[in-house]
């Protein structure tokens, strides 16, 4: 078998699911989420079932590697609405709430590349579609791979893989990058000598309240946390938790709830429950669970999403090619419901869409995004009902 080289890694709709909710999470919950949905009357018409989503993935400079899809939220259908060439391997990328800029990363390295890691920032019209470059930021590392806003939308999160750091940036008045505003160095390594010879960043998730970044580091076996000044757009450091040795932790999902976080572990291909004590920003360990059968071939972990309803949590596998899926229980542990099919080959980032009825896949050996439909039950996602071409696809984003 060969080895895994870095490009590889490289509503609740009326009163009665309302009711469901507020009896699994608290009513206090449901209340301040802000999700409650108003089912349509003659003075609130039926919103359109059309969204627009980007996927982006590993490409040349030269070629198309960011795409926009119209995406049919009833019948789970992609479109073709456009495209956008000049970036290397945009990885990973991230549209800003305000449905007008889209962020993308440049995942290249010194040694590998001859340029390190950098930022673009870009603007869209959706009538007629169309994407302008704005300006480009040096990430603050080699292989940026992860971008986060901060709960006001003011400030850029960046995490640098292949040199172990994390960066922010503020968001001009016109969407453009400004310099950088922090910048944190990890040090150390981990067990497994091949992924952990150094410090490898590879997320940053914001606190509900916007208080602290948690800083996943894969090779440090750690989730650091930071204190986050919004106003100056600066991290001190806070503490760190750590976990099993060669777990690497990747990605994190706060539940709905904010006491919640879940961490997907690419090395070990576990997911982690802790408790979130939002005063100190603190974790603690409640649950792990394998995302794979016990006699599945080589596997690493790539991403993990709680639902809307925060009834639901998944994560992808690589290697087994599947999306593990479990329910959440009241006490926020995990009961596996099924393993299905990714529906390609090598899932990197998924989405779920915004009205829970389909999830999103980037399945990057296959250079494509798969549809599949959200079932009720042990089956949980059926078959693909769309495929769309999308070289080396890495990365899912709703607009």
């Amino acid at each position: 078998m060969r080895k895994f080289t870095r490009r590889d890694f490289l509503f609740v709709a009326g009163a009665a699911g309302a009711a469901v909710v507020a009896a699994r999470f608290g009513l206090g919950w449901l209340l301040n989420s802000g999700k409650l949905t108003v089912l349509p009357t003659p003075e609130t018409p039926m919103p359109s079932s059309r969204v627009l989503v980007f996927a982006s993935g590993y490409a040349a400079a030269n070629q198309p590697a960011i795409h926009a899809f119209m995406l049919d939220e009833a019948s789970g259908t992609l479109t073709p609405y456009g495209s956008f060439a000049g970036i290397l391997n945009p990885s990973f990328s991230i549209v800003h709430p305000n449905g007008r800029w889209l962020y993308a990363v440049s995942e290249t390295s010194q040694a590998n590349d001859g340029t390190p890691g950098g930022v673009y920032a870009l603007s869209f019209e959706r009538e007629p579609f169309a994407m302008r470059l704005l300006n480009r930021q040096p990430s603050g590392g080699d292989w940026p791979c992860y971008l986060q806003f901060d709960r006001t939308g003011h400030w850029l999160f960046v995490a640098n893989y292949g040199t172990g750091s994390a960066s922010v940036f503020p968001l001009q008045a016109d969407g453009s990058l400004g310099e950088m505003s922090t910048h944190v160095q990890h040090s150390g390594s981990g067990p497994n000598k091949q992924r952990q010879e150094g410090p490898h960043v590879h997320s940053v998730t914001l606190s509900p309240d916007n208080q602290f970044a948690l800083v996943a580091d894969l090779g440090l076996d750690q989730i650091v946390t930071y204190r986050f000044d919004p106003n100056a757009g600066t991290l001190s450091r806070q503490g760190e938790t750590r976990t099993r040795p060669g777990a690497g932790p990747r990605h994190l999902a706060f539940h709905p709830n904010g006491e919640w976080l879940y961490a997907a572990n690419e090395l070990d291909s576990t997911v982690t429950l802790y408790d979130y004590d939002a005063a100190s920003g603190t974790l603690f360990e409640k649950q792990s669970l394998s995302t794979i059968p016990a006699d599945s071939p080589e596997n690493i972990i790539a991403d993990v999403h709680v639902s809307a309803t925060g009834q639901r949590l998944y994560v992808s596998n690589r290697g087994h090619n599947s999306l593990a899926v479990y329910d959440i229980g009241v006490d926020g542990l995990l009961t596996l419901v099924s393993i299905p099919n990714c529906g390609g080959n090598w899932p990197r980032n998924f989405a779920l869409t915004p009205n829970g009825k389909f999830v999103l896949v980037a399945n990057q050996y296959s250079n494509e995004v798969c549809v599949l439909p959200v079932l009720e039950g042990k089956e949980a996602l059926g078959a693909p009902v769309t495929r769309a071409t999308v070289d080396g696809a890495s990365c899912i984003q709703f607009a």
